[in-house]
């Protein structure tokens, strides 16, 4: 035991706190993108996270130096975001003195880790230290791009420290300004979103078209059209731009999609966000598929409002009782969970009888979030009701609208959240109530 303040410090309580907050971290953090959680169960969790954090912080300077510094240099990034917080939450002055040095010494996947809880977390001596990062010439990429990051998510940066870097040559680096640049409202010339949206780097291309959309340049809308080629390149996002822009036309170059295999699956997540009928009559089809059915279904119900639950959730195939044999297993086949893993798969049948039934009173003109007509109202209402992994993307869509004005950070503490969503309902809603092309300029 070690004294602090006149008291003994018991050491199996604090590793057990550090344990514990390692692992309420990872629950939270899979939380942000599960489908089966709402803001309300995200809220519960961040509770019992804050919990140990604080009794970490409690142990003052003893606990610093014998659990959280160490715990900095971990193989287990929860146990490195755990430690991260406590020493941000410390009053320590050498909190932040320890994480910026511990910075300088930090492998990739060490920073990821450190990244993410400097996002949740930042006080000024930290933000000054990665400012300074930003102004020495030979710092690191990979620091570079975590300073900027950081800083963009606190809306700490401006125009003199960002814009040097929107064209850095070290894609990592350029897509985290052109991130920073939009979160902190920073104007970005639009030669350089062009030389952005020209790029062979996913990553780059994708922060491209986010800045370039919440800024209005039509350039970005056009790349998201040229991405919905069927031979187009461009991943989940354009795809996603089409289908929240909501106009048809964009809708029937989507559906068309469906017959590319490959492609499919991030079709079907853009279309669950179109909100329109025929977009639910196309999921309806996929469920079918069995390889496309659970995430048809997720898409239907965002659309409709069909719960799939109950009746309308087909029961699990049995697994045979002989394992696969040896040569017929995929070796090579990713085994880690994905959030649309913990989707229901839809009884295809029972929901075609419900939407026959139903569909009668939609209106194939408007657009339906969760069963309602989406008003700029319902969309952001949407954000304290809807499943975790769909609030991202709709909260992207307000940013679309409103070109910036209203952001929500999806991936910070509930109350920060909530904050933003305070202020986000005093905007008039005609700030946000057109589709985000309309009005795009060259």
């Amino acid at each position: 035991m070690t004294r602090r303040d006149g008291r003994l410090l018991r050491w199996d309580i604090h590793e057990t706190h550090l344990d514990e907050a390692a692992f309420r971290w990872s629950q939270w953090e899979q939380a942000l993108d599960a489908p089966d959680f709402t803001l309300a169960d995200v809220a519960e969790l961040e509770e019992q996270l804050a919990a140990h954090v604080d009794g970490l912080v409690l142990g003052g300077a003893p606990v610093a130096r014998r659990l959280l510094e160490p715990a900095l240099t971990s193989e287990e990034p929860e146990r490195i975001v755990a430690a991260t917080l406590a020493l941000l939450g410390s009053d320590a002055p050498t909190g932040p003195a320890a994480l910026l040095a511990a910075l300088a010494e930090a492998e990739p996947p060490t920073l990821t880790p450190l990244q993410r809880a400097f996002e949740l977390n930042c006080p000024p001596d930290l933000g000054a230290g990665l400012s300074s990062l930003l102004k020495q010439g030979d710092t690191r990429p990979e620091l570079q791009a975590l300073a900027l990051d950081t800083l963009g998510a606190q809306g700490l940066v401006d125009a003199p420290l960002c814009q040097p870097f929107v064209t850095h040559p070290h894609p990592l680096v350029a897509a985290a300004a052109l991130r920073a640049a939009s979160r902190s409202r920073v104007a970005v010339e639009p030669t350089a979103i062009q030389r952005a949206l020209e790029s062979k780097a996913p990553l780059l291309r994708e922060a491209a078209i986010a800045a370039g959309l919440q800024a209005g340049h039509r350039n970005a809308w056009a790349t998201c059209q040229a991405a919905a080629e069927p031979q187009g390149r461009g991943g989940r996002m354009p795809l996603l731009a089409l289908a929240l822009n909501g106009d048809e036309r964009d809708l029937k170059v989507l559906l068309g999609l469906l017959s590319v295999e490959p492609r499919r699956p991030d079709v079907l997540w853009a279309l669950g966000f179109s909100g329109r009928l025929a977009a639910a009559d196309a999921c309806l089809e996929q469920m079918h598929d069995k390889a496309t059915a659970a995430l048809a279904g997720e898409a239907f119900s965002a659309i409709t409002g069909l719960r799939i639950e109950g009746p309308f959730v087909r029961p699990p195939e049995e697994e045979p009782e002989e394992p696969t044999p040896l040569e017929s297993e995929d070796l090579d086949a990713d085994l880690k969970l994905k959030p649309e893993d913990a989707l229901p798969v839809p009884h295809a049948e029972r929901v075609a009888a419900w939407w026959q039934e139903n569909r009668p009173r939609f209106d194939a003109r408007q657009r339906y979030l969760a069963g309602q007509p989406l008003t700029p109202q319902a969309l952001l209402e949407a954000l304290t009701t809807a499943p975790m992994r769909r609030r991202h993307a709709l909260a992207l869509e307000l940013a679309f609208r409103s070109r910036g004005a209203i952001q929500v950070p999806t991936r910070r503490w509930v109350s920060t959240q909530l904050q933003a969503w305070t202020e986000a309902r005093a905007t008039p809603a005609s700030s946000y109530s057109r589709p985000f092309a309309e009005g795009l300029r060259g």
